[in-house]
């Protein structure tokens, strides 16, 4: 009785050390005091206020503990691999349970958890493959990683509304669970907490829930059908991969995105409707989803998708989208590959006026195209006269034509060229006159010139036989002309005059 504390690994490895009796005056049992002792039983004294870590650790005989009210915290690895304990009654002084405090305890039943408990420690209870059910008390606020991982006989098990987070693997493969319940408290479920669940039918996730880790329903082949709801905004990669008997899952319009591999072959799923909020889906999302017999995407915009989404889903099936976007799907990538894309069932397919018009506002054409469908213009090439200065060539419509949602008037589009005038050498000359020109003048000049004969000179003709002078020329090429003349003859006659001597001269012959 004089003994008030057994020290760390006091009697460690005393495997054949099979019963014990401790005293009252002992307060604290040390960590891995009876760690590999063939103890079959043991009593804990009253005045025990902490197991520590590993304190029975791998006493494979032990098949039953007593726990007074003075104990407020069972340590690290306290019972780890004890697979011969059948039962624990866990007193209302306990606080804390430790991480690994009961993993491996495979013969372990059930456990009454105490109100006083709020937190289970990480794979507190791993691998007690024995554990039928267990009661969460209210004082509970967290489940650890890894809590109750490979609880392969856990049938079922119900959490209370004080939880408020899942952690990761926290119900990993527990194979024989059919149901949960998962309270609104909880905010948030962990990575692979509920992988490889095969015996559960149906989840509940409450509207509390905002995020929703990887794996999360991964390998829960049981699993028929289930409801996302509307607190999530995506959901994780690999979330529901191998659930092969999933049938129908409603996907929330809070969800933005649908992560990698999310129901990677989810082989008995028939249908899914992708709401109008998701932008993005991972790769190989709905990788093998053989049996999926329709999609129904509610975005207006394709979302993006990355390698291989649709892999094994035929592509033959109905693809319905909404119609003002059929043709957005078919030039998206991998979603043009569906063959049928239809228009949603109810979506207004009301017809809109197509007017083509030119510059100055007349109608060239008017079309009627169903909502949804993109128009063509189908008349002749809109044509636009030449100025001197520019030519035009047309380029297409303003504004740039997309599928039809009202009516709406498109007009002609033309690329001006400037025109580039070439330019002419003209010579002009002739002798017996005054004019010589010689320039180069732009097409379509017009010239007016004029040959003025020198003196005693009379003009002719021009070289081109043309004998107008002045004359007006139109520069349409190089011009040579020359200005041809004849020189003025004169005849001089005279006569006696008897009175005066005088001769007179008279011009008879120029």
């Amino acid at each position: 009785n004089s003994v008030t504390s057994i020290g760390g690994s006091a009697f460690r490895d005393c495997s054949s050390l099979t019963s014990i009796e401790i005293p009252n005056s002992v307060t604290s049992i040390g960590s891995n005091a009876f760690d590999g002792c063939g103890l079959t039983s043991v009593t804990i004294p009253n005045n025990v206020t902490s197991i520590g870590g590993s304190a029975f650790y791998e006493c494979y005989s032990l098949t039953s503990v007593t726990i007074p009210n003075s104990v407020t915290n069972i340590g690290d690895y306290a019972f780890y691999n004890c697979s011969s304990l059948t039962s624990i009654e866990i007193p209302n002084s306990v606080t804390n349970i430790g991480n690994y405090a009961f993993e491996g305890c495979s013969s372990l039943t059930s456990v009454a958890l105490p109100n006083s408990i709020t937190n289970i420690g990480v794979c507190a209870f791993y691998e007690c493959t024995g554990l039928t059910s267990l009661t969460i008390p209210n004082s509970v606020t967290s489940i650890g990683n890894g809590a109750f991982y490979k609880c392969s006989s856990l049938t079922s098990i119900e959490i209370p509304n004080s939880v408020t987070s899942i952690g990761d693997a926290a119900f990993y493969e527990c194979s024989s669970l059919t149901s949960i319940k998962i309270p609104n408290s909880v905010t948030s479920i962990g990575d692979w907490a509920f992988q490889a669940c095969s015996g559960l039918t149906s989840i509940e996730i409450p509207n509390s829930v905002t995020s929703m880790g990887e794996a999360v329903f991964s390998g829960c082949t049981g699993l028929t059908s289930g409801t996302i709801p509307n607190s999530v905004t995506s959901i994780g990669a690999r979330a529901f991969q191998a659930c092969s008997g999933l049938t129908s899952i409603e996907i929330p319009n809070s969800v933005t995105s649908i992560g990698d591999a999310a129901f990677y072959e989810c082989s008995s799923l028939t249908s899914i409707e992708i709401p109008n909020s998701v932008t993005s889906i991972g790769e190989v999302a709905f990788y093998r989803c053989s049996s999926l017999t329709s999609i129904t995407c509610d975005a207006v915009t394709p979302p993006t998708l990355d390698y291989q989404v649709f892999y094994g889903v035929e592509k033959s099936i109905p693809l319905y989208v909404p119609v003002q976007s059929i043709d957005m799907y078919k030039a998206a990538d991998q979603w043009k590959e569906f063959t049928n894309i239809l228009p949603i069932s109810g979506t207004e397919t009301e017809k809109f006026t197509i007017t083509w018009q030119d510059e100055e506002g007349n109608v060239i054409k008017t079309d009627e195209v169903a909502s949804g469908e993109t128009p063509a213009y189908s008349g002749a090439t809109p044509t636009k006269a030449a100025t001197s200065e520019y030519t035009y060539e047309f380029a297409g419509w303003l504004p740039k034509i997309k599928a039809a949602t009202k009516d709406i008037c498109y007009t002609t589009f033309f690329e001006r060229n400037k025109v580039e005038t070439p330019k002419y050498t003209v010579n002009i000359n002739g002798e017996n006159c005054s004019l010589h020109i010689s320039n180069e003048v732009p097409a379509g000049t017009t010239l007016q010139v004029e040959a003025v004969a020198d003196e005693c000179f009379q003009f002719e003709k021009w070289s081109d036989n043309e004998t107008a002078n002045p004359r007006t020329i139109n520069v349409t090429e190089d011009a040579n002309l020359t200005a041809e003349f004849n020189k003025l003859q004169y005849t001089i006659t005279g006569k006696n005059d008897a009175e005066g001597g005088q001769v007179n001269v008279e011009e008879v012959n120029p």
